[in-house]
C-alpha cells in the first residue's frame, strides 16, 4: 500500500512567505563555481555556457548540431535547470578550426558562449565547487522580507536540510518507484511502471500509449509513443518481439537504470533525514559524521567534543545512500537507518546484484551550510518580489532552502 508523507521542515515554527518561483527563466539565476580554472593549454576546449530556458542536455544537443559533433563528447560538471538563467563550464575535445570559430561566435536568444579556453582533461560530473543562486520569489511584497530573513538566519546558523529535491524523482515523480522495482528484481513491476499507468497530466500521446499498453496492445503502444521517448520505444519493441519483461528491461539503457536507482536511494535518504530533522546541527554517539573541510567521515565516539564541532559547523551528521558497501551508523542513528531499509523489505545485499543497480553506496551529510545568504525586496514591470541569494555546495538543492522560506511543499516520502 502507498501513502504520501510530507517531509518535515527545519523551520516549522517560523511562518513561510508563500509566493512563486521560476515564473520566468531570469527569476532563477545559477552560476556554477568551478573546482579549477582552465590552464589555457591542452586538447580539451573549455567554454562558459550561458543558457536560458533550456536544460543542459538540450543546450548541448543544439551546440552539437551546430558543430557537427557528438553530444556524448561534451563534459559538464552538473545539469542545470531548464526554467532558469544559468552559466556553467563545458568541455569538448578535438575541435578543428572551423568548429572552434563557430563555437566562439555562438549567441542566440537561448544560448551564448561567453568565454573559450583550453585544458588537459574532460570535465566530469561533480567537478565543481558549488553554485551561486539569485532567485526572485514572485507574488510577495516587501512586508514579507522580515519573515524571509528570519528563516534565512536559522538556515545560516543551523544549516539547510540536505533533502533531495523533487527534480530528482523525474517528470512523473516516480523514478524512485522504478528504482525500487529494479533493486528488488521486480522486472514485471519495472516494465509496468515505465510503460503503463496513464495519468491526466501526461502529454496526450504518452497517455494514449500507456492506455494501449495497459490494454495489452503493445504494438499499438509502440506506434503511439513519440520518437523522443527512446527507452519506452525500445522496451516495447522488445516486448513485441519476445513478449518477456526481462527483454523489455534489458532494452532500457544503463544510464536510465542508474538514474532511477539513484532516485530510490534519494528517497530513502530523505526518509532518514526526515526522522532526524531536529538533529541536523548536532551529533550523537554512533553517528558517522563528515568533516566540512575535507569530506572525511568518521565514527562519533566522544559525543561532547564532537557536539561542539557540529555547533561550529565543522562537522555534520550523515545519512546513507544505501548500497552493498555503505557503512551504517551505530547506536540510535543506526537504528533509524536500518528501520528505513527494513520498511521497504530490502537489505544492503540487494544492491549487490549484477546489472546497472550494482551500487556501493555512500554517506551524505544531513545538512549543508549556506554561504553569503542575502535577501532584499524589489519590484519590476512584472510586480514586486523578494530576491534571495546564497551559495550552496555541489550536489545540494537550492529549492530545499526555498521550501523552508516559502513553506510551499513539493517534497514527499512515499511509502
Amino acid at each position: 500500500m502507498q501513502s504520501s508523507q510530507t517531509v518535515p521542515y527545519l523551520t516549522a515554527g517560523l511562518a513561510g512567505i508563500g509566493g512563486q518561483i521560476k515564473s520566468r527563466p531570469e527569476d532563477f539565476c545559477v552560476t556554477e563555481l568551478p573546482l579549477y580554472e582552465p590552464s589555457g593549454q591542452g586538447t580539451h576546449v573549455y567554454f562558459g555556457l550561458q543558457k536560458r530556458g533550456l536544460s543542459t542536455p538540450a543546450a548541448l544537443e543544439r551546440i552539437a548540431r551546430l558543430l557537427g559533433a557528438n553530444p556524448g563528447h561534451f563534459g559538464a560538471a552538473g545539469l542545470k535547470d531548464a526554467q532558469a538563467l544559468t552559466e556553467q563550464t563545458v568541455s569538448i575535445e578535438h575541435l578543428d578550426d572551423r568548429q572552434l570559430k563557430l563555437l566562439e561566435g555562438l549567441a542566440d536568444e537561448r544560448i551564448q558562449v561567453v568565454w573559450v579556453s583550453r585544458h588537459t582533461n574532460k570535465i566530469k560530473p561533480g567537478h565543481l565547487a558549488g553554485n551561486r543562486f539569485a532567485i526572485r520569489i514572485r507574488q510577495v511584497g516587501p512586508e514579507q522580507l522580515a519573515a524571509c530573513q528570519a528563516v534565512l538566519e536559522v538556515l545560516a546558523q543551523r544549516g539547510v536540510p540536505n533533502y533531495f529535491g523533487e527534480q530528482r524523482f523525474g517528470r512523473r515523480g516516480d523514478n524512485d518507484r522504478l528504482g525500487r522495482a529494479l533493486v528488488a528484481g521486480d522486472l514485471e513491476g519495472f516494465v509496468h511502471l515505465l510503460l503503463g499507468g496513464p495519468r491526466e497530466e501526461d502529454p496526450p500521446e504518452c497517455r494514449r500509449a500507456r492506455e494501449l499498453f495497459d490494454a495489452g496492445d503493445y504494438a499499438g503502444a509502440l506506434k503511439t509513443w513519440p520518437g523522443r521517448y527512446q527507452n519506452e520505444r525500445r522496451a516495447l519493441a522488445a516486448l513485441v518481439r519476445k513478449g518477456a519483461a526481462r527483454a523489455a528491461f534489458a532494452a532500457v539503457d544503463k544510464f536510465s537504470k542508474r538514474l532511477v536507482v539513484s532516485a530510490f536511494q534519494s528517497l530513502l535518504f530523505n526518509r532518514v533525514l526526515a526522522r532526524r530533522i531536529d538533529q541536523i546541527d548536532t551529533v550523537v554517539a554512533g553517528d558517522l559524521a563528515q568533516k566540512t573541510d575535507t569530506g572525511g567521515v568518521f565514527l562519533v565516539e566522544d559525543e561532547p567534543a564532537e557536539k561542539a564541532r557540529a555547533a561550529a559547523g565543522l562537522i555534520s551528521p550523515t545519512g546513507p545512500l544505501f548500497g552493498y558497501r555503505v557503512s551504517l551508523a551505530q547506536g540510535a542513528p543506526g537504528e533509524i537507518e536500518r528501520a528505513v531499509l527494513a520498511e521497504v523489505n530490502l537489505t544492503s545485499e540487494d544492491w549487490r546484484k549484477s546489472g546497472a543497480h550494482k551500487v556501493k553506496g555512500m554517506r551524505r551529510p544531513l545538512r549543508f551550510m549556506l554561504k553569503e545568504p542575502v535577501a532584499a525586496a524589489g519590484s519590476d514591470e512584472h510586480g514586486p518580489y523578494i530576491e534571495v541569494g546564497f551559495t550552496a555546495p555541489a550536489g545540494c538543492f537550492a529549492t530545499v532552502a526555498l521550501r523552508e522560506i516559502m513553506k510551499i511543499d513539493t517534497l514527499s516520502a512515499e511509502y
